[in-house]
């Protein structure tokens, strides 16, 4: 661990204009430094370095921090070794700060399981790229899609071979753990080992960075699924993955613009006929986090879907991803095909230029969004343009301030026959409603009997918008839930799709409570974070009792945390430090009866972790550093003009890069 002095001393003696100067051109723009942003793709320079300050801050993505973000971010090193660079360049030593024997054991673990498993994936690419050369079958295959070998090599597709246990001739420990742990391998309730990919064309699946994490297999044959991917691992999670995006970097900044799609042939099909700038999802809804990789890369963005009602569903889901992280000078459309083609087949019959020309006459997002409202409701009469509004409001409270936002409003106000300011008004109720929500979402532990805690109905609970709530997921009227959105019927299924974290999009009105009564269970987000703590507490109980002030503010403040705000106050009311203890202690049909009927098996029968208290720890931080960032960036929008203000960002900042530096432990 790096002592925080040591890197203030650092940050003072090193100039954040040259570290980014080398990597960008800057010029002079008052008493900043101009350039076009590295982090995403821009015509005009919304970059700033501020030589006074010592911070850089883009306008456009809000990418932000010191020299040693700066490094971390734009060439994807580690904060230990973007730390060691900038000393190197100022002969400054960097003093490791004392670490115990269980801390220096317990990074030793991660690292060589790192490796391990990146290995392990290294060695299965290789056998399916070399079964792909012996197999006649797959070959064949590959050409009737219309593939080259060229484009094949490029992507370094594979076969799996049609073995049970293909992978025994590559590991000469075929009862390795890391097979499973990489999800190459599946092990049975009675122990027998089989290999996860069989009979299929195999698609090796790269990060941001290159690496390999995962990988994606098309069945050629008959058989279900058609496509299956990797587990989630320590490696891989596919709601945080955009399938061709390392393949494609070049193509997006060439053209401007990143194509995403729904599989990996499309992506493989589009690059045969020179539409190299695609990349896919990989079976689950389009995340927040999806969208910020997008953004990164480009900032014009087309989905392309079926036009079917699967397609519009997909769409959708992708457009609340998109809402909250929407900005003036971004551009993200849609693009729906016929319902009998998809990109590949589409690009195959009509040739490059037809699908380009198809790209070019994509419907905007602002476009779709409000025409699939208008869809839904009478907009002639008073009723239907009520529950339009109603069923819009969360979607346009998520768009971030700024143009873009006025101008869907003012767009929106007039498809209702209501004035700007009048929608404002309703936009600033259902934006106080939803703080009021959130402010009172944390119980306290008086407030929940050994029974568990009595709260409002939230779909027929009190006031029109009630259904504001912080972690209610909302779909339009015609558009119903995917089955694999995680929602609490399914809550105990063994794998659940990362659900979009930032939002409100729109099912309201009196629509909205069709088919339910008022104890039927309400659909909540879940995002990873708010699971993995859920899983901590439900395997520990007893790390209620290590929570501190700051730890209670963090969970307080932190979004989509209800669910595990509610746990803690229930393990405190009632004392319970058992999974069992506290399912029995639950109120019965509620929210959290449901988690723990759902999740306490699961994490029962999973073996004990080495440091519980340092992955609570772990996770608390990362919820901190999504907090700041936020922060930092409504700071820099402001345009820090005022004392108050810098000093703030400067104290965020100091905050920011002691949990960067891993610090955080000994505080929280």
């Amino acid at each position: 661990m790096i002592p925080e002095s040591f890197i203030q001393d650092l940050l003072a003696r090193v100039d954040v204009v040259d570290v980014v100067g080398r990597y960008v051109q800057l010029r002079k723009g008052g008493a900043n430094l101009l350039g076009l942003c590295p982090f995403h793709n821009e015509k005009s320079p919304s970059f700033t370095v501020s030589p006074t300050k010592q911070f850089y801050h883009c306008f456009g993505c809000g990418a932000h921090g010191t020299a040693i973000s700066f490094l971390i971010e734009h060439t994807g090193a580690s904060f230990p070794e973007a730390v060691r660079t900038l000393a190197a360049e100022v002969g400054m030593a960097v003093p490791e700060a004392p670490r115990s024997p269980r801390q220096r054991q317990l990074d030793k673990q991660r690292k060589q399981e790192v490796s391990r498993h990146e290995a392990a994936l290294e060695s299965a690419r290789r056998h399916y790229a070399g079964n792909l050369k012996r197999s006649a079958k797959a070959i064949e295959y590959l050409k009737g899609r219309g593939l080259s070998g060229e484009i094949a090599a490029r992507f370094g597709l594979g076969w799996s071979g049609e073995d049970r246990r293909g992978l025994a001739a590559v590991f000469p420990d075929y009862e390795d753990a890391s097979l499973v742990e990489t999800g190459l391998v599946i092990e049975s309730e009675d122990g027998r080992r089989y290999d996860r990919f069989r009979e299929r064309i195999m698609f090796p699946i790269r990060n941001a960075r290159g690496a390999l994490v995962g990988f994606g297999g098309r069945i050629i044959g008959k058989g279900e699924p058609k496509y299956l991917n990797s587990p989630e691992t320590s490696l891989f999670s596919k709601g945080r993955e955009l399938y061709g995006l390392w393949e494609a970097r070049g193509a997006i900044r060439k053209e401007g613009c990143v194509l995403v799609v729904e599989g990996y042939m499309d992506v493989v099909g589009l690059a045969q006929h020179g539409v190299e700038n695609a990349v896919a999802t990989l079976g689950t809804a389009t995340t927040p986090e999806h969208v910020q990789k997008l953004l990164r890369a480009s900032d014009k963005v087309v989905f392309s879907y079926d036009g079917d009602k699967a397609g519009r569903k997909a769409a959708w889901r992708a457009l609340q991803a998109c809402l909250p992280q929407m900005r003036d000078d971004v551009s993200v459309r849609f693009l729906f095909l016929p319902a009998e083609h998809d990109p590949d087949s589409y690009i195959r019959e009509h040739g490059d230029k037809a699908f380009r020309a198809a790209m070019e006459s994509a419907v905007s997002l602002s476009r779709f969004m409000l025409d699939e409202l208008a869809s839904h409701h009478r907009l002639d009469e008073a009723e239907g343009r009520a529950a339009c509004v109603h069923e819009a409001l969360p979607l346009l409270a998520s768009l971030p301030e700024g143009a873009y936002r006025l101008q869907v409003e003012r767009e929106f106000a007039q498809q209702v026959l209501l004035t700007p300011e009048e929608l404002a008004g309703l936009l600033e109720r259902a934006r106080s409603t939803r703080t009021h929500d959130i402010a009172r979402a944390m119980p306290s532990p008086a407030s929940v009997s050994s029974a568990g805690s009595q709260r409002p109905d939230p779909v027929s609970g009190p006031g029109p918008d009630h259904a504001l709530m912080d972690d209610a997921v909302w779909e339009p009227h015609g558009i119903d839930v995917a089955p694999d959105e995680p929602h609490y019927p399914d809550f105990g299924a063994p794998q659940f799709d990362r659900a979009p974290e930032a939002g409100y999009g729109g099912r309201g009105g009196a629509g909205a409570r069709r088919g339910r009564t008022k104890n039927s269970p309400t659909r909540h987000t879940v995002t990873p974070m708010a699971k993995q703590l859920l899983r901590l507490l439900i395997a520990h109980p007893a790390l209620v009792d290590t929570l501190g002030d700051q730890q209670l503010e963090i969970l307080e403040r932190g979004p989509h945390l209800r669910l595990v705000r509610e746990l803690i106050a229930l393990a405190v009311a009632s004392g319970a430090r058992h999974a069992g203890a506290l399912l029995q202690a639950a109120e019965p049909e509620s929210d959290l009866e449901q988690v723990l009927s759902g999740l306490g098996p699961q994490v029962l029968a999973e073996d004990d972790l080495p440091d519980p208290q340092g992955e609570w720890n772990d996770a608390l931080r990362r919820i901190e550093l999504d907090m700041i960032k936020a922060e930092q960036t409504a700071l820099a929008q402001g345009g820090l003009r005022n004392p108050a203000d810098q000093q703030r960002y400067q104290d965020l900042n100091r905050r920011r890069i002691l949990l960067e530096s891993g610090g955080s432990r000994k505080l929280l």
